[in-house]
């Protein structure tokens, strides 16, 4: 037993590698994992005690959990059985082709990632680039029920619309959005995952996979999981706020019942005195496609510009961007009186449309119209102006003193080359102009 025992080099080295595995596996890394859990339930309980509304565990749990209790969903399951019997497919293939959706559909939600970096870099890069301001912040937001799911309904102008709105609730909740298929991209697509968003296929028609992404967005809500969504379905092309688009909200009406949690619509309306994507937009809209130009190296020569800019001295930012938040719509009142998803649909854009702020540049941008013979002219219809859509309830974010509005609102619009030094439109670029105009003027009709 006590014998000596002589092995070759490589078997011993073999043997003490196995022994060193075994520690690790059982005694060592068990205990690391019980530091960092205790570290990470802590801190999470400090991050609830300063949120209004608590991370819910549904976006604690488990990615490969979230991701088997969707695919196993006895909806889930239907939809795969009669996916396989309309295209004849086995049924295994199409419950692997319903787990593949689940897999590409959930967030894996890391609140050091969203609450550690994500807000912070939110805040820094919307400060970086605008004077942030909030306009309407409508009273009854006070009151709403903690146990509602509450959801963000957003007009869709630029894709910092995320980025802003991110920051601006940072201190309320984790918000989990429904992003399109373009941030699908390494390592892009894994910092937004941990963000807690879900990618969508917007143009998709497959009845599987709508009925995998229905089933997700019903459990989000039935768990209360706070969300964000853009009902217009994608970037406005014109400057207005468009009508909705009715998938995801018939995804909610359709998985609630009066038994459920209360779902609560808070409409958000979004404005910028410049939107960074303004020319992209406004040439898709002339094509009438919304196949956009991927041009990684313009932006990132532009953005270097812009810092070394803003790092000199030589810019403040693009601008302000603003944001209004109106009067929470309920699904259950919504309903009590029968309201249906379509009228849930102009209800919300309605309520969205009226609290879009007025900034200086598009204020401008409506006023000068045609053109103005003068700076004193063009302050007269700026003056009307204002006092016209003030009465008409529209939410002004403007500096004080029209001479005040007039440099901020004229000056980029001259520095871009959009107008002349002698207040004249410059020909090409009108539909730019009429762009910016355009949220204003629905006040107006």
């Amino acid at each position: 037993m006590f014998e000596t025992v002589s092995v070759p080099l490589w078997l011993l080295t073999l043997i003490l590698g196995f022994a060193a595995i075994s520690f690790a596996t059982h005694f060592l890394f068990p205990s690391v994992r019980w530091f960092f859990r205790r570290r990470a339930e802590g801190a999470l309980q400090r991050l609830n005690a300063r949120l209004d509304r608590k991370i819910d565990l549904f976006k604690l749990a488990r990615r490969s959990d979230m991701v088997a209790r969707l695919a196993y969903d006895s909806k889930v399951v239907e939809a795969a059985m009669a996916h396989a019997t309309e295209t004849g497919v086995p049924g295994e293939v199409a419950f692997e082709e319903a787990r593949r959706y689940a897999r590409e559909i959930v967030p894996g939600f890391s609140a050091t990632v969203y609450f550690g970096f994500g807000t912070r870099a939110a805040k820094w890069l919307s400060r970086l680039l605008y004077k942030v301001q909030v306009g309407q912040v409508d009273a009854a937001l006070l009151q709403i029920d903690p146990k509602a799911a509450v959801v963000f309904v957003m007009n869709h102008r630029s894709n910092l619309d995320y980025v802003l709105v991110t920051w601006l609730v940072a201190d309320r909740s984790a918000v989990s959005y429904a992003v399109g298929e373009w941030a699908r991209v390494w390592p892009l697509s894994a910092l937004i995952r941990s963000m807690g968003a879900y990618f969508i296929r917007r143009g998709s028609r497959n009845a599987l996979y709508r009925r995998v992404l229905a089933r997700y967005v019903q459990l989000a809500t039935e768990e209360g999981a706070t969300q964000a969504i853009f009902p217009e379905g994608g970037l406005s092309l014109d400057g207005r706020v468009g009508p909705a688009k009715l998938g995801l909200l018939s995804y909610i009406v359709e998985g609630w019942t009066p038994d459920d949690r209360d779902v609560v619509f808070i409409p958000v309306g979004l404005a910028y005195d410049r939107v960074l994507e303004d020319r992209v937009l406004v040439e898709a809209a002339k094509s009438g496609t919304r196949q956009f130009r991927n041009r990684p190296l313009w932006v990132a020569w532009h953005a270097l510009r812009f810092l070394w800019a803003r790092a000199r001295g030589r810019t403040s930012g693009f601008g302000t961007a603003a944001a209004g938040f109106g009067a929470p719509v309920s699904l259950r009142g919504h309903q009590a009186v029968g309201g249906t998803v379509e009228g849930l649909g102009e209800r919300l854009m309605a309520a969205i449309s009226a609290v879009v702020p007025v900034l200086p540049v598009p204020l401008i941008a409506l006023a000068l119209g045609d053109g103005a013979g003068s700076r004193a002219e063009l302050a007269d219809r700026v003056a009307a102006l204002a006092d016209q859509l003030s009465l008409a309830g529209a939410v002004l974010q403007l500096p004080t003193g029209i001479d005040t509005v007039l440099d901020l609102g004229l000056a980029p619009l001259i520095a871009r080359g959009l107008v002349t030094e002698a207040l004249q439109p410059v020909a090409d670029q009108r539909e730019l102009l009429a762009f910016y105009a355009a949220p204003l003027q629905r006040w107006l009709s």
